[in-house]
């Protein structure tokens, strides 16, 4: 229970933080509706069907390949940094707060950032007629591991390569834009060509994305996206660790200075 208080306060902070700002918040939400309303024109023109149903094929694409990205891996990275050059670490020290409840607590709420984004997509989705008639369970799921690899990631990052709160951008860019791209959250694999669709199978965002469009939009079981799924539990369970491990060394780094 006292890891759970814990966690849970760690995580009312930093919503509170975010709150208060604002401006992450409301970008956070802009970025993928826009980001939506694109891919589903595109997609609707490139195909020539329904716009309903490119909103159908669109969203789980673009929630799990884009706006979860940004959210999950930029959030935690600009967090770590932020806190780190704040000196929030140094008093956290002082304080009974164990290291186990703050690195949860930093998940908890970029995962709460993440299930709004879900629902405020889906949400638009909908409203422009789109079906979803996969199982919301299974979606969920699907939601949580990528929010879990991407927050595990921004740990990794934001503990190792970053050091100010101006190498947060830099870094995203590097290393996120390639992979979204590649992993078809602007556009399908099916236009890729033939040398690109085969570094797919590495990349974990072409994964999600795969899992989630079967499961949300075309109906499918997590069986019969098993392999996607295993993919990106085992990459998730390892960024996670990773991440945690990431963190235990700029802690005892940071006791030091």
């Amino acid at each position: 229970m006292k890891y759970l208080r814990e966690t849970i306060a760690v995580a009312q902070r930093i919503l509170a933080e975010l709150w208060c700002r604002k401006r992450s918040l409301i970008f956070w939400a802009i970025f993928p509706v826009l980001l939506l309303i694109l891919n589903s024109l595109i997609l609707q023109e490139r195909l020539q069907i329904p716009l309903e149903d490119a909103y159908t094929l669109a969203a789980p694409s673009t929630l799990v390949g884009a706006a979860l990205f940004f959210s999950g891996l930029g959030g935690s990275l600009a967090t770590v940094v932020s806190e780190r050059e704040q000196h929030t670490l140094k008093r956290l020290f002082l304080s009974p707060l164990g290291g186990v409840s703050y690195f949860l607590g930093i998940c908890l709420a970029y995962v709460v950032i993440g299930l709004g984004q879900t629902v405020l997509m889906y949400s638009l989705a909908f409203a422009q007629g789109a079906t979803f008639e996969g199982s919301i369970a299974a979606g969920l799921l699907i939601v949580l591991l990528s929010m879990a690899a991407y927050v595990g990631v921004g740990f990794v990052l934001g503990t190792q390569l970053a050091r100010r709160t101006e190498d947060v951008n830099s870094l995203v860019a590097a290393f996120g834009i390639p992979l979204m791209i590649l992993g078809g959250a602007f556009m399908p694999t099916d236009f890729f060509p033939e040398s690109l669709i085969n570094l797919t199978r590495f990349n974990p965002i072409f994964h999600m994305i795969e899992a989630m469009v079967g499961i949300a939009a075309e109906g499918n079981t997590l069986a019969e996206v098993g392999e996607h799924v295993w993919f990106l539990g085992i990459f998730a369970v390892a960024m996670v660790g990773t991440g945690w491990l990431s963190y235990q060394r700029m802690v005892q780094v940071e006791r030091q200075l």
